[in-house]
């Protein structure tokens, strides 16, 4: 368990905090993340790398000469937001292009995607370097692509020497890509790990054996097998990994190699795992160079570890050797630097909404007290939402509805004070719930309530044709960020049929309080209904057997948030 937490809200920022006070060498903070402390040249590749927090050292541990120029940290297991990478890529930006770097998870393609389409759109080359080395996960990972493990370091290492070489911006994503196609992992686990302030871990193991496949994010493994012996779990992964082996890789030649503890496997335990992993590589015919073993990518305190090989070439291995000195990594001889200039945070612009007319700005009044509303409503239902994303995911959606809805009702309120009307009042609320949610979800609730808000306009109180049409408007959006649809076992699955019976019955005569109370009794039942669905999208998908006869947790708060309005309105 979870012990040293304080305020669990605020514990990545509270835990960063100490980060950058202990490492001053390497790191300065920036909004919800780090940037090397040390001066870079102009024209330099930045590589940016990060996720959701919870894997220390992944990611702030990998900044440094030689590794990466900045890192992001989101909530616990949750995609920083599209705002929070934009941020942390623009401050480490040198002129040379951004590389993004992250695990192959649906909030985080979704995030770092957007970021990157921000970045080019300002003139900054960026790309995306999606590491996808877990063999657990062949074709269930995001865009049907195996999930990002502990290959992150490779390909984060190999990304970092290639830019601090001199690699111009295309070279830089061509060796990070390589590093991540010849490289494959595999884990176990011994027990799940508990998040702060939870009493209870997001999944257990049975007594006297060991999860096979799990995920870093609190996932649990694929299958289970009694604990054998040191050989026995060393002859396992290693299996796994060759028979993952990447196309056009030799069967022999040589290799690096890492042994990654997940949290609370003590590091004598995994040395002793090395002996026979080393050992069974060698007998297939494997020159083993530079390896790692110690605590590479955790998942809190998760009891287990994964076996990672990357097949080297000459590029390769030149690369993964080269120097580097980071918080959590040091390689070769020391790289002489100088400092950085400290950050300075720009300011963010104020809103201007004088002159809006009063019947709009009681419209926004009405919106910000809605969203107080939800934000009420989701915080007593924020373990229930976990208990039921805990059963095929990770377990953090309570605490990013919470987080999200707690930003929004915030910044609602905010900006109804300034006399905002209704459209602008719902947007601001979207901004902030992507923010500080991030993951998939945060993400998704932005862009659904600013389709939303588009619908309504700022002059007068919207018509109930207007809000039917925000509610489609914002189904239409989440179908095209997420490329889900209904049947996918999503929050989708409760969204719209809302939106469809909202708008049948206002276009029946309903005024909109009886027309939104008939929908929301709609959402409820189809939110309950999937169940009966295997999901076919996001993390849950790996395990889609273990989610059958449990609703989808964001079908669930998608439908309380519907109910939440309908008693308010």
């Amino acid at each position: 368990m979870t012990k040293i937490f304080g305020n669990p809200s605020s514990f990545v920022d509270d835990a960063m905090a100490g980060f950058c006070d202990l490492y001053p060498q390497y790191v300065q903070p920036v909004p919800h993340g780090v940037i090397r402390s040390t001066a870079t040249p102009e024209g330099k590749v930045a590589v940016v790398v990060g996720g959701g927090s919870g894997h220390y050292p992944a990611f702030a541990g990998y900044v440094g000469p030689g590794l990466a120029d900045g890192a992001v940290a989101g909530n616990v297991f949750a995609s920083p937001s599209t705002r929070w990478v934009y941020d942390v890529a623009k401050a480490a930006n040198r002129g040379g292009g951004v590389l993004l770097g992250f695990g192959n998870y649906a909030g985080d393609i979704l995030n770092f995607g957007l970021a990157a389409e921000r970045l080019r759109a300002e003139g900054i080359p960026a790309e995306l370097l999606v590491v996808t080395d877990d063999v657990a996960s062949e074709g269930q990972g995001a865009n049907g692509q195996r999930r990002g493990i502990a290959g992150d370091v490779v390909a984060f290492k190999i990304a970092g020497a290639a830019a601090e070489a001199g690699y111009d911006f295309d070279g830089v994503v061509r060796a990070a890509r390589h590093a991540n196609e010849m490289t494959r992992s595999m884990g176990i686990a011994f027990a799940g790990c508990t998040l702060p302030g939870e009493t209870e871990p997001l999944f257990t193991v049975t007594d006297g054996h060991m999860g096979i496949g799990l995920g870093i994010h609190g996932e649990p493994g694929i299958s289970e097998e009694p604990i054998g012996t040191p050989e026995q779990i060393a002859q396992l992964l290693v299996s796994k990994v060759l028979d993952g082996k990447p196309a056009g890789a030799p069967e022999g030649g040589r290799i690096t190699v890492l042994v990654n503890g997940l949290g609370s496997t003590k590091y004598e335990e995994l040395f002793l795992l090395y002996g026979p992993v080393a050992a069974g590589l060698r007998e297939a015919g494997y020159e083993i160079v530079a390896p790692q073993v110690g605590e590479l990518v955790t998942s809190l305190d998760m009891a287990g570890a994964s076996l990672t090989v990357t097949w080297l070439d000459e590029e390769l291995e030149r690369l993964w050797t080269a120097p580097a000195q980071a918080p959590a990594l040091s390689v070769g001889p020391v790289i002489e630097t100088t400092p950085a200039p400290v950050y300075e945070v720009p300011e963010d612009e104020v809103a201007d909404y004088s002159g809006t007319p009063e019947p709009a700005q009681q419209a926004g009044q009405k919106v910000a007290a809605l969203i107080e509303a939800v934000r009420d409503a989701l915080k007593d239902a924020e373990a229930e939402l976990g208990r039921i994303d805990a059963i095929a995911g990770d377990g953090d959606h309570g605490t990013g509805m919470v987080n999200g809805s707690v930003a929004a009702a915030q910044a609602a309120r905010a900006a109804a004070d300034a006399g905002a009307g209704a459209a602008s009042t719902l947007a601001a609320a979207g901004g902030a719930w992507a923010d500080r949610a991030g993951g998939t979800s945060g993400v998704i609730w932005g862009v659904l309530l600013h389709a939303f808000a588009d619908q309504l306009g700022d002059q007068d109180t919207p018509a109930p044709q207007q809000v039917a049409a925000g509610a489609t408007a914002s189904v239409e959006a989440v179908q095209r960020l997420a490329g889900a649809r209904v049947g996918n076992k999503t929050m989708l699955d409760a969204q719209a049929p809302f939106a469809e019976a909202l708008a049948e019955r206002i276009d029946a005569g309903d005024d909109l309080k009886t027309a939104w109370a008939a929908a929301a009794q709609v959402s409820t039942e189809a939110a309950e209904a999937t169940k009966d669905l295997r999901p076919q999208i996001g993390r849950a998908r790996p395990l889609a057997e273990r989610s059958l006869g449990h609703p989808d947790a964001g079908a669930i708060s998608m439908a309380l948030v519907t109910r939440t309005i309908a008693d308010k309105l």
